[in-house]
């Protein structure tokens, strides 16, 4: 394999970090860039001081002038709870912040990655999703700084692409889980566990019959990966695991790996909450020859030891 030169933008996030990692074990030369909004060091302690990887701290909101093969950007919060605290810095980050990555990448000629999201289509009409629904968004809603944002940011990509012959590659993340994944993040599998582990209620949003497809972030890089180094396809692609799963079923997959005693709690559904959520994947299949691997058990097994962990060793 070739070794390149790495740009992960949000590099020190849940996923970016993992992400990092994976690039230095393929022995690539990796410059991480974060933010440290939604992003922890202590996500990529473990590499610091890897004579192949670079930590700074930067905001792509200001222009970036570093040299590199590959970006994939990954900045913005990608949690409701994260995303709603500065509206307007997250839009800004999916627009001016997109403009300054593929500035850079026309500059020095690399291929980017963009990290889209399921979030583009709404509350969608048509299910499950496939690549060519436009989906069904409100503009004015708590959610459009995210939403739009993203819609956005695919914009861009494809006119520097139409304009400028930059290579550009879309994924559209479904929901995605595991370890590293800030534990008060407010999405759904880190508030099932956390409420587990501390023996509190899980709180479900109406009647929990919504439904979510939830895909282990192992799994994830690997499709990153994939569309990354692909010759064919410009995307959007995505990339989401298809088994839906209602978000009560979820509880009580946390419930009984945990051994918690916890019961449920209802609430009213938050405005604007997609009913269901699922990819066609039919596109990964074809092109990138991908598809999840890990289930939702082994998944939740694995990310529950991560943060019990953490609790052990006084870090929550």
């Amino acid at each position: 394999m070739t070794h390149l030169n790495i740009l992960v933008t949000g590099g020190a996030g849940f996923l970016g970090s993992h992400l990092c990692t994976r690039l230095i074990e393929q022995e690539h030369e990796v410059v991480c860039v974060d933010n440290f909004f939604s992003g922890s060091k202590q996500n990529v302690a473990h590499l610091i001081g890897h004579p192949r990887f670079e930590l700074i701290r930067h905001d792509i909101v200001r222009p970036l002038f570093i040299e590199a093969d590959q970006i994939y950007n990954l900045a913005c919060p990608a949690s409701p709870k994260a995303y709603q605290f500065n509206p307007i810095k997250t839009i800004k980050t999916s627009t001016v912040g997109m403009v300054n990555v593929l500035g850079l990448a026309k500059r020095c000629g690399a291929r980017v990655l963009h990290t889209s999201t399921s979030e583009v289509y709404g509350d969608p009409d048509i299910h499950p999703q496939t690549e060519d629904y436009w989906g069904n968004v409100n503009p004015i809603g708590p959610r459009s700084c995210y939403d739009e944002g993203k819609r956005v940011a695919e914009s861009l990509c494809m006119n520097y692409h139409l304009a400028h012959k930059l290579e550009v590659r879309i994924v559209r993340i479904f929901n995605t889980y595991g370890p590293r994944m800030h534990p008060d993040d407010g999405r759904v599998v880190s508030n099932f566990i956390m409420q587990a582990l501390r023996g509190e209620s899980l709180t479900l949003y109406g009647d929990g019959e919504q439904t979510r497809s939830f895909c282990y972030v192992d799994d994830l890089i690997d499709g990153f990966l994939a569309m990354m180094n692909q010759d064919e396809e410009t995307g959007p692609v995505n990339l989401g695991n298809p088994v839906e799963n209602s978000m009560k079923e979820l509880a009580d997959a946390v419930l009984k790996i945990t051994g918690s005693k916890s019961g449920t709690t209802h609430l009213p559904l938050p405005e604007d909450d997609p009913k269901q959520r699922c990819p066609d994947i039919s596109k990964a299949r074809r092109i990138l020859g991908w598809e999840p691997k890990v289930d939702l058990q082994a998944g939740l097994t694995e990310t529950i030891k991560y943060y019990q962990g953490q609790i052990q060793k006084g870090e929550l």
